[in-house]
């Protein structure tokens, strides 16, 4: 690499690394992996971006969390493939370029179809790198080689083959069914690309129906006369959000078990502007506590109502076009938008004495994702796929082991999104995307499914055949991804080798939309399970919890914490942040946090580096040579090691990041890197040569363990371990071996916390009274059973603590504690520092009482907590620490209160 041609500078500066880093990566070749028979492969196939989108913080998380993996399972020495790729999203993309287009004072139904394709193709062209570009700034260790866009003709045919395969099943089918309609985009969308959020300024109207009898059997004067329901006597009241949708009703509802209608159940209802005559009827679909508990029914435009509908055999009827003006079957408000036509509605209502009053309501409309305009449910001639069958065959592959879900409480919802699965609306209004392989026949009407074009009608053998005009849902092309990108439908060595697939990393929010899908079309399409795992995340949020968006402006833009802080930092607080399947609150002030371990980080590698001019001498267990101090650090390492790897291979990151980030700073930057300093400057050539190789061998492995989390930073300075011949196993860290846990030392871990406790305690001391750093102190300890430990190391502990040796007082036990000092505990070990010209006793109180005041406070929240629903909920260990942690609490809550009664006294 470039970098390695010169000494490692004074400072960290990751935009000066990263990129040169990641270019000299990919010309290496290091992403692509080879194949080998003789072991299981690691493969993830990246959740495609659209072509023409940006980089955001979803992006940030999912190319954290999978590189995390890459990297880790590579430097495992398994074959490792991530399969990189877009998607076409064929309402994102085809509204972009409709914005274009717009410019010139253009529609696409001016320039016509192939036109307009064109112009979406050169605009893939122009932007379509765009996000591979911005991925590859994060880190993101893909192969390259094998990027995939589902556009492309191999993928492509491998989209009509999926549907014409399930076509010649029976499972796909044209019909009319109630979808999401945009009448901006024009087009039916699904779930995932309809957005609610709850608004103010919604109406909740309350309309009067008047019913059949009692000597009134229906309107005697025009609609709009004033006189419409002249001599009706018996009314009921629905409420509703959309007046206009009363054109389509077809049914008045109650809840079966609401007594105040039972006894107008069977009864007939008049349907206001129309005159149309509609029965009440019992559903329990009827949410006998929304408006008046009677409800009116559009099978025709409501969801719910469609399904009332199904139950009771109600006709539907549609009122509107596509482009959301009332149809023919509106009467009197035909032609009219239906926002307008809900003004004319109301207001003749109003003049009929039919509108009972208005209120104000709190509602979540849905809004097409691309454009923001509000979705008209509406009953649409379109393709579906029968997916009941096939979400069987999903929902057993996860009940027999074969999927396993993380975290696994999203089980419930994924099964009981497959048990209730509707028809899958796959055809979309549009012109960009995979068009539908179904040809109709002029002449006998016949629709032809073929996998390749035909020329002639199948039936009739007519020639005068047409092609579908539409195209199919991003998400059915999308659901093929795990299995397409490996070549499928032909048997290639990719295929056979790396599917199915090992790990699907994505949101949670998406665990229906696609996740489902891709495992009800792998099982289809290739008998097999898509893939092993499925790891969900959570949003990425604000430090306020809140969603991000433009509306708010408090999105987090990436690119530009990457350019102000770097890649590293940012990818390690995505990592360390979050848990599977929970928000994350996103805060820079973590970021830099993070920026700031990674200086830590330089500055003891450029230490290290700096003490490397004599011999190194390799650590070895049986050295009898070794200290405490090394023997700790080097046990402490070999456990760190462990419980990293164990909470890797538990997909936990967040406890394996933190604990990399507590022994890096913690132990081996904030003391044994202190400690080495002796040896090294002041010891023997003996002791500096097995300190420096102490201090190589925890380096390296500090940097083989964040590696994953951190690419750049430990790659570059590994880069330097190895050309000052410290390192030499690999060409690169990315293709390093993963280190592997060695002994450990529970004696000299307990001796050495010991040490290391007495040593905090008195800086603390020093600290709180501002006793200037150069200043030897007197102090007297109790040590305990640590007497040996303090006394076999007094040098030691009288350098770290800035203590006067020879004013240094080290026994078991004081019968009477020294006079004018203040007592400090560290753990069982009680320190005396000489209250005269350190202590103010006033200002030691009040920091007391100033200590035990932030206590209380923290053991009443812990108490809180243990006494919520937490103790039940989270894991037992995690229970078991915080309990620990409360006793902990209360212990120094009392040294606390004995000590600020004997400064008292």
């Amino acid at each position: 690499m470039a970098m390695e041609t010169m000494a490692l500078p004074k400072t960290f500066n990751p935009q000066e690394i990263e990129e040169p880093i990641y270019q000299w990566w990919e010309q290496r070749g290091f992403f692509t992996p080879r194949i080998d028979p003789a072991r299981r492969p690691f493969v993830i196939s990246m959740p495609p971006p659209n072509v023409t989108g940006e980089l955001h913080m979803g992006h940030a998380m999912f190319v954290t969390l999978e590189d995390l993996m890459i990297r880790y399972h590579r430097m495992k020495g398994e074959p490792t493939l991530w399969v990189p790729g877009t998607d076409h999203a064929g309402i994102a993309t085809q509204v972009m370029v409709e914005r274009e287009i717009a410019k010139e004072g253009l529609t696409r139904h001016q320039l016509g179809r192939e036109r307009f394709l064109e112009r979406v193709w050169a605009w893939k062209e122009k932007y379509g790198g765009t996000i591979t570009r911005q991925l590859r700034r994060l880190g993101a260790s893909c192969d390259w080689t094998r990027e995939r866009f589902t556009m492309d003709p191999v993928y492509s045919r491998a989209v009509r083959e999926a549907f014409v395969r399930l076509y010649e099943r029976g499972l796909i089918y044209r019909g009319e069914y109630l979808i999401n309609w945009c009448p901006r985009c024009e087009t039916a969308l699904s779930d995932l690309e309809v957005e609610r959020e709850e608004e103010e300024e919604g109406l909740l109207y309350y309309v009067r129906y008047p019913l059949i009898g009692e000597g009134w059997e229906g309107p005697t004067a025009p609609w709009g006369s004033g006189r419409w329901a002249e001599g009706a006597r018996d009314f009921i009241t629905v409420a509703t959000t959309r007046p206009e949708t009363l054109l389509g009703d077809t049914a008045v509802a109650v809840h079966p078990e609401d007594a105040r209608y039972a006894q107008q159940v069977g009864r007939t209802a008049v349907l206001p502007a129309l005159g149309r005559r509609i029965p009440i009827l019992a559903d329990p679909a009827v949410d006998r506590d929304f408006g008046t508990g009677a409800v009116k029914v559009t099978p025709g435009h409501d969801p719910t109502d469609y399904e009332i509908g199904e139950r009771h055999g109600l006709p539907r009827v549609n009122v509107m076009n596509p482009d959301a003006t009332i149809n023919e079957n509106g009467g009197p408000y035909a032609g009219m938008d239906r926002f307008r036509a809900r003004e004319a509605i109301v207001a003749d209502l109003q003049k009929e004495g039919l509108l009972e009053k208005i209120e104000p309501h709190r509602y979540a409309p849905g809004r097409c994702q691309r454009c923001g305009t509000i979705v008209e449910p509406m009953l649409s001639l379109q393709w579906f796929v029968n997916v009941k069958p096939l979400a069987e065959e999903a929902i057993r592959a996860v009940k027999e082991g074969r999927i396993r879900i993380l975290p696994e409480r999203f089980e419930r919802d994924y099964f009981r999104w497959l048990e209730h699965i509707r028809p899958w609306c796959i055809s979309r209004q549009l012109w960009w995307g995979h068009r539908i392989p179904a040809w109709y026949c002029d002449d006998c009407g016949h629709i032809t499914v073929a996998r390749e074009d035909p020329t002639a009608c199948a039936r009739c053998g007519s020639a005068r055949i047409h092609q579908d005009e539409d195209v199919l849902d991003t998400w059915f092309s999308s659901a093929l991804w795990p299995f397409a990108t490996l070549g499928w439908p032909d048997d290639t060595e990719d295929l056979r080798y790396f599917y199915p697939t090992t790990v699907m990393e994505t949101g949670y929010d998406i665990l229906f939309f696609w996740v489902a899908r891709m495992v009800m079309m792998g099982l289809a399409m290739t008998g097999e399970v898509p893939f092993r795992i499925v790891y969900l995340h959570g949003l990425v949020r604000d430090e306020k919890g809140e969603k991000m968006s433009k509306t708010k402006g408090n999105v987090i833009d990436p690119l530009v914490v990457i350019r102000d802080y770097g890649a590293d930092a940012l990818r390690f607080t995505l990592a360390t942040g979050s848990t599977p399947g929970n928000d994350m609150r996103l805060s820079l002030q973590r970021v830099e946090g993070n920026r700031n371990f990674a200086n830590k980080l330089w500055n003891a590698a450029r230490f290290i580096l700096g003490a490397l001019s004599g011999p190194l001498r390799r650590p070895s267990w049986d050295d009898p040579t070794l200290t405490l101090p090394d023997r700790w650090i080097l046990s402490r390492y070999h456990r760190t090691v462990a419980a990293v790897t164990q909470a890797l291979d538990a997909f936990d990151f967040g406890e394996a990041g933190r604990r990399i980030y507590e022994f890096t700073w913690g132990e081996f930057c904030d003391w044994y890197i202190e400690i080495a300093k002796e040896p090294l400057y002041r010891g023997s050539e003996d002791d500096a040569a097995r300190t420096r190789g102490i201090l190589v061998y925890v380096l390296d492995g500090i940097l083989r363990l964040l590696h994953p989390f951190m690419p750049f930073i430990t790659e570059a300075l590994w880069g330097y371990l190895k050309r000052a011949g410290a390192v030499d196993d690999a060409e690169a860290l990315i293709v390093a071996a993963w280190p592997i846990s060695g002994p450990v030392d529970e004696r000299a871990e307990a001796e050495m916390q010991a040490l290391i406790e007495t040593v905090r305690t008195i800086r603390n001391a020093r600290e709180a009274h501002r006793v200037p750093s150069e200043r030897r102190i007197p102090a007297w300890i109790a040590a305990k059973e640590a007497l040996p430990v303090l006394e076999g190391h007094r040098h030691l502990l009288a350098t770290l603590a800035r203590v006067d040796p020879d004013r240094l007082v080290l026994a078991a036990e004081f019968p009477e504690p020294p006079p004018e000092a203040v007592i400090y505990p560290a753990g069982s070990i009680q320190i005396y520092l000489p209250v005269a010209g350190l202590v103010d006793r006033a200002a030691e109180r009040a920091r007391l009482e100033r200590e035990l005041e932030d206590l209380e406070a923290r053991i009443a929240k812990t108490e809180a907590l243990l006494a919520s629903e937490f103790s039940v909920r989270a894991p037992a260990a995690v229970v078991e620490k915080e309990r620990r942690k409360l006793e902990e609490l209360k212990a120094r809550r009392e040294q606390l209160r004995a000590e600020w009664e004997r400064l008292r006294e």
